[in-house]
């Protein structure tokens, strides 16, 4: 990496702490139920209406049963949307209703934050699609996700009850309704209303315009002069030349209300792009300033919810130790990456070509390779999926680390809630390794960690990568799979494996080298998205219960400290073994073998 680089990664991580703090503190409040009054007497008619008591907790079942009921309604209102669309309004561009296989994909997508897209935001959907459908699940899956990390946060901050064994499985976690509905309205609404009109103010465009035919520059500065048959130029009655001007070039420019879908597609760590060049887009991604507050955005909740945790369970050293963690892992990955694109492609000096340069294939110029390779790693690791450049045009160990942090189960910074819980679930699993080490019952904020808490633990930490890999198998062994492949070899096992890794971790970027807009991926993906978010979701939840109905223990000399740079340690280490090595097989099928034929 070189001074400017580490200038951008600097800059980048001290704006995220100083944005963390205060939002941690306003996120600890709504996790706690200590707003001020003048919210109350706002929420209090809304929740009449509605027929929710805020202050009545649920068990952990009836919490999971609500999040399940309420996203697969959300699912069918995206499906029908966009089958309908033909016959809605707001739909200047006259486009036709989306197919049954990419709706269904599409629709469990953006209800699970995964916002994978196998189609052209400009080409196939309308405003009302965009607007009613797509921006509205980016507020409620990022809802959600928050919900799920209060409901744990909660399981660890909660005192128990003395004598009722009998409910250890069914803890008190909270109201999903009101966790749902404050989230919304005291914390994504208000922060992605505020950072859409920055974006406007830098260029974004935000209109229901039709969309524009202009002439291309191009065709304005281009002229022919004209020759007689002596091959002189021709000149007129003044004795100027005779020019013939170039025929007209015109092209189409998509509009459309951009900004307030690209505001909350950041702060949701949702990811899905208005248009199909994404945040690459110049009406997505304008200037340098759009670039670093969006990537800001993809972090700053779950940098947040760290602080969050820590202060609920009563100890900020707690938070500040899995932050901790998250971070090396982070800034591991981005030296990794950004030497590997600065370092460029070796077989382009058989060219002429000085591969010092760097690997520019696939960027954008205005933003250049430190700023790519940062924002590559940033919407990777926090399960995002926005992207600035084509992933697929990465270096092999570019590619390798943005597959790893997904691999890891998006629990560097995560998703939006969803990174944090799954962090707190490796933070248990380590503090269980430790315990086996010495001999003693562990347990972690004083609550016992056992048997029951354990199996859950195994179903969440391993379902993804059965997703992963049996989804990644079967896609290289039928031809249905194999017929989307357009680059043959350990590049193309990579495109597809990490279309699986993205489907399942809920990330949604993608290789771009593998045509997956086919009924066989949009249903496999489709599938491996549910249940990437849903089969991970249901256990945190059960575990949350069975830690709420467990009365915290007093801290003794044989407990082990989880809030010291030992911890941090133990916990970054159980998280590479735990998390990469189910992966690393067909990792070195992949980018791994391309890596070492490249520089052979």
């Amino acid at each position: 990496m070189n001074a400017s680089a580490w200038t951008l990664l600097a800059v980048f991580l001290a704006l995220l702490l100083i944005l963390a703090w205060p939002l941690g503190r306003w996120l600890a409040a709504l996790c706690e139920g200590r707003m001020p009054r003048w919210i109350a007497r706002i929420e209090a008619p809304l929740f009449r209406l509605a027929g929710v008591e805020p202050n009545s907790s649920m068990g952990w079942m009836t919490y999971a049963l609500a999040l399940l009921a309420f996203n697969a309604l959300g699912a069918l209102a995206v499906y029908g949307l966009q089958r309908l669309q033909a016959l809605l309004p707001l739909n200047p561009a006259g486009l036709p209703a989306v197919s049954g296989d990419s709706a269904f994909n599409t629709a469990l997508s953006f209800s699970t934050n995964t916002n994978w897209q196998g189609y052209a935001g400009e080409s196939t959907m309308s405003y009302l699609t965009q607007m009613l459908a797509l921006t509205v699940q980016n507020f409620l899956s990022a809802a959600t996700g928050i919900a799920v990390a209060f409901a744990l946060i909660r399981g660890f901050a909660a005192r128990g009850e003395a004598g009722r064994r009998s409910s250890a499985r069914f803890g008190a976690i909270g109201n999903a309704w009101a966790d749902l509905t404050r989230l919304t309205l005291w914390l994504l609404l208000p922060l992605a209303f505020v950072l859409a009109v920055v974006f406007v103010g830098q260029g974004v465009i935000q209109n229901f315009d039709g969309y524009k035919t202009v002439t291309t520059v191009e065709a304005t500065v281009y002229q022919d002069p004209q020759n007689g048959p002596d091959g002189q130029p021709l000149k007129d009655a003044a004795g100027n030349p005779v020019t013939k001007e170039a025929t007209t070039q015109t092209q189409t420019l998509p509009m459309g209300p951009v900004a307030s879908q690209e505001a909350i597609k950041m702060l949701g760590t949702n990811g899905g792009g208005y248009f199909n060049a994404n945040s690459a887009h110049p009406f997505e991604n304008p200037t340098a300033l759009t670039n670093l507050l969006q990537m800001l955005a993809i972090f700053s909740i779950p940098a947040a919810l760290c602080l969050t945790f820590g202060q609920v369970v009563g100890d900020r050293r707690q938070g500040w130790a899995i932050l901790g963690a998250m971070t090396a892992i982070f800034v591991v990955g981005v030296i990794v990456a950004t030497g590997a694109e600065q370092a460029g492609n070796p077989l382009l000096a058989a060219l002429g070509v000085d591969p010092s340069a760097g690997n520019w294939e696939g960027k954008d110029l205005r933003f250049g390779i430190a700023a790519s390779a940062l924002f590559a790693v940033v919407t990777t690791a926090a399960s995002c999926g926005a992207v600035i450049a084509m992933h697929d045009s990465l270096t092999p160990m570019g590619g390798l680390v943005t597959l790893v942090m997904m691999q890891l189960g998006e629990v560097v910074f995560g998703g939006v809630g969803s990174g944090l819980y799954g962090m707190l679930v490796f933070a248990i699993l380590a503090v269980f390794i430790a315990g086996l080490m010495i001999g003693r019952t562990p347990e972690y904020l004083g609550k016992k960690i056992e048997v029951y808490e354990m199996k859950l633990i195994a179903i969440a930490i391993l379902v993804t990568p059965i997703l992963v890999l049996l989804g990644t198998a079967v896609a290289v062994s039928v031809e249905a799979g194999r017929a989307g492949i357009a680059n043959p070899g350990a590049h193309g096992f990579s495109e597809i494996l990490y279309a699986f890794t993205s489907a399942a971790n809920n990330n949604g970027s993608a290789f771009a080298g593998l045509s997956a807009n086919t009924p066989f991926y949009n249903t496999m993906l489709g599938v491996a998205t549910w249940l990437g978010r849903f089969a991970v979701m249901v256990p945190v939840l059960a575990i949350a219960g069975a830690l709420a109905a467990k009365q915290r223990l007093p801290v003794t000399a044989g407990t082990l400290p989880t809030h010291g740079p030992l911890f941090v340690v133990l916990l970054i280490g159980t998280v590479l073994l735990v998390g990469l090595l189910n992966y690393v097989p067909a990792l070195a099928l992949g980018p791994i073998v391309e890596h070492l034929m490249l520089w052979k």
